[in-house]
């Protein structure tokens, strides 16, 4: 499948969101438990940055299969150099290998974008997004145990992270 990488636009935000949604009935990739609205995602989608903190999103055939976003981390100056990285994949473009072409894709910005250290949150269970990130040299961080209720279960948050050479 070959996937191009655009910056989004606003008008891309009802699709971005559809996505998430998407996401959130699998309880691996979102502590969201309800549906979010477009309207409750507009100052999130505002606050990115195309010089320093992008959202991009993935298309194929000019269909949007997934987005990419790099977010500030813990909002303060001395973590500038650091950046969130997400990755949502439409849920009928799974196991295609996107995942990994986003990274592939966001690597190859981080120079431009100032970036040298990316962290990831991955919920403990969601063992394809962990062996996706292991595989391209993230490491454990940090371990949140039992930090998240869901469906009558808790469940662990990971911190996964990777310095890189500019």
């Amino acid at each position: 499948m070959t996937i191009t990488f655009e910056l989004a636009q606003h008008a891309d935000l009802p699709r971005i969101v559809a996505i998430y949604n998407e996401s959130i009935p699998s309880r691996l990739a979102t502590a969201d438990l309800e549906p979010v609205s477009v309207a409750s995602r507009e100052d999130w989608f505002t606050a990115f940055d195309p010089q320093r903190r992008p959202i991009w999103v993935l298309k194929s055939d000019d269909q949007i299969v997934g987005w990419v976003s790099l977010e500030s981390f813990y909002g303060r100056p001395a973590y500038g150099h650091t950046a969130e990285l997400s990755i949502y994949i439409g849920q009928d473009f799974h196991h295609q290998g996107l995942g990994q072409q986003a990274l592939d894709f966001v690597f190859g910005q981080l120079p431009r974008l100032g970036l040298d250290c990316i962290v990831t949150f991955i919920f403990s269970h969601n063992v394809p997004s962990q062996g996706l990130f292991k595989k391209n040299g993230f490491e454990p961080w940090g371990h949140l145990p039992d930090v998240a209720l869901m469906d009558g279960q808790l469940r662990s948050l990971d911190i996964l992270g990777r310095h890189f050479t500019n």
